[in-house]
């Protein structure tokens, strides 16, 4: 506990307070302030009064068996705020986690900077991902593409420019920039959230751009709260969900018996998932 207040404070958070974490070309995440630690989940699970127990062991233990049981009150005891600067078109993925308070930088109130997202390479769309990027371009492709998106996001910034020198309204001059403009909001969120928008957004399935502003979040949350950080990457993170015919045929396979696709009753991409968690 710092000496200059009666709450529990993190010396690790407290050194990285304001701290900008760079992530892509113009974007940062920023520790703005936090609640709580480790020794606050154990409280609530406990509803005692101060610290819980004295053996870091212990309290240890029961955070796993919280993670493990998803008993996720105790973890909502804990909340952290940010600020974060990012692309529009993250943003508006970031956004969909509704359970967090959040209040964005305004374009109409505001001049909007002339900083935009440029990739540093671009990839073709995924032949088995709807939503997902596939193989890289070739280098000559991929420099037509990244020279066409500088060239037009220069371009729609003049005329966003002219507009404001010309007097037209803010709220209207904005509408013309493209989703590849930076925005900045401040994001508050309890821990339980927390995790569940890094287990979405770390995960190697999620969109580079925001993936890397997740990976940030989460080195913060491992200085943050250690225990409930390594909780939540041994049950939840890093563990794998599977269904009860899936267990099914792992329960076979671990006898020995052959087992194919067609006889388990279960889909192909199922399938396909279960084969590469089991053979890792």
């Amino acid at each position: 506990m710092n000496e200059t207040t009666k709450r529990t404070t993190v010396k690790e958070i407290d050194e990285i307070l304001y701290e900008e974490h760079k992530v892509l070309d113009h974007g940062f995440v920023r520790v703005i302030d936090y609640m709580g630690s480790d020794s606050a989940i154990v409280q609530a699970a406990r509803v005692s009064y101060g610290k819980g127990t004295k053996q870091i062991n212990q309290d240890e233990a029961l955070i796993k068996y919280l993670m493990r049981n998803h008993h996720t009150t105790p973890f909502e005891m804990c909340e952290i705020k940010f600020h974060v600067k990012l692309p529009i078109f993250i943003a508006r993925q970031w956004i969909r986690h509704r359970t967090a308070n959040v209040n964005e930088y305004s374009g109409r109130y505001s001049i909007l900077d002339n900083e935009f997202y440029i990739p540093e390479q671009v990839a073709k769309q995924s032949d088995n991902n709807k939503q997902g990027s596939g193989e890289a371009f070739d280098s000559s492709t991929s420099k037509e593409i990244i020279d066409s998106l500088t060239k037009d996001s220069n371009l729609v910034y003049s005329h966003y420019e002219k507009f404001i020198e010309q007097g037209l309204a803010r709220e209207i001059a904005r509408t013309n920039l493209t989703l590849n403009y930076y925005t900045q909001f401040y994001w508050k969120i309890d821990l339980h959230n927390l995790f569940h928008f890094l287990r979405l957004r770390a995960d190697k399935h999620a969109q580079y751009e925001i993936r890397v502003y997740a990976e940030i979040m989460l080195d913060i949350v491992k200085k943050w709260v250690p225990l409930a950080y390594n909780a939540f990457v041994e049950y939840s993170l890093k563990s794998a969900c599977i269904s009860k015919n899936g267990l099914e045929i792992i329960r076979k396979l671990i006898k020995g018996e052959n087992i194919t696709r067609e006889e388990s009753g279960i889909g192909k991409r199922e399938w396909d998932e279960l084969m590469s968690i089991l053979c890792k």
